[in-house]
């Protein structure tokens, strides 16, 4: 049986308000099939075009060092407001970082929340501050103000809190949340995954790596998490099947990344401004952490 921490009946409490919050917020599965069947044309928002500016946004919270938690945030936003309103592709960008805004002001102490000029201008976008407020307070509205919500991320760390308590010392670091946090991180830069319920997301995240890392010893405790979590075995196989080609793709050659740690540089103004375009729109995706096996 699943050993649990002491502090065990209190996460599984946890678990419950997770699973009975994450419906409330979920982006609408009729908009998101609509932009997944949508043509290209330049009029119409398509999945591709989502799905750029996502690796946009993601290389943005890199370069400010935001966490995955804040990340997840900024794509839950975007997905509820596309797919709710017609966004023409020309009005993407200020969406996409008027989301972002607020999900690093809804979840980050307010030091760490940089001036949307300075947003603005390492973006490299044309709008202006007052463009991109007046953005906010429709996306706000849009959203029904619901912006403290639960996120596939919320349930991933609940469930390797509560699974890693089974491995012994040495097996541990098998089992490492930073390279999960990755994987989510490659699966929320594809549409189709925001179609998938977070508990569900997470856990197909979560037993795919278990498999991967042939950590045995883990299969109860997951079925356990399966059983707590409601969740079916198809749906849990046909979305691991998802993560596992969505990995297997990022990780190849197609899929470019430079091999930085993090994008650590310091902007001042004047660099900032001086700074090409074409730059700043260099999709830098993480890699995934190789664990020591």
């Amino acid at each position: 049986t699943l050993q649990t921490p002491a502090e065990a009946p209190e996460v599984l409490s946890q678990l419950a308000v997770l699973l009975e919050e994450e419906s409330r917020c979920q982006p609408k599965a009729s908009g998101l099939r609509l932009i997944e069947s949508a043509h290209e044309n330049g009029l119409r928002m398509t999945a591709r075009l989502r799905d750029f500016e996502v690796k946009n946004l993601l290389s943005l919270a890199q370069f400010f060092g935001f966490p995955t938690q804040t990340f997840s945030l900024v794509v839950n936003f975007l997905d509820r407001f596309l797919s709710k309103m017609k966004v023409q592709p020309k009005h993407l960008g200020c969406v996409g970082l008027s989301c972002f805004y607020l999900a690093v002001k809804t979840s980050e102490e307010e030091r760490s929340v940089p001036l949307a000029t300075d947003l603005i201008r390492i973006s490299q976008y044309r709008f202006t501050v007052s463009d991109l407020m007046r953005m906010e307070k429709i996306i706000m509205e849009k959203l029904s103000w619901k912006i403290k919500i639960t996120t596939a991320f919320h349930f991933l760390q609940l469930y390797h809190s509560l699974i890693h308590q089974n491995l012994s010392c040495e097996r541990k670091k098998f089992l490492n949340l930073e390279r999960l946090e990755a994987q989510l991180k490659a699966c929320h830069c594809r549409i189709v995954f925001s179609k998938a319920k977070p508990s569900v997301l997470a856990l197909a995240i979560m037993a795919l790596e278990i498999e991967e890392q042939k950590l045995l010893e883990l299969t109860e405790a997951l079925e356990f998490l399966q059983l707590k979590s409601k969740i079916n075995n198809r749906d849990l196989t046909f979305w691991k099947e998802l993560v596992l080609k969505c990995l297997t793709e990022y990780s190849s050659s197609k899929c470019s990344k430079p091999n930085v740690q993090k994008l650590k540089w310091i902007v001042s103004g004047r660099t900032a401004l001086q700074l090409k375009h074409s730059y700043y729109r260099i999709t830098h995706l993480p890699t995934i952490p190789e664990t020591n096996s």
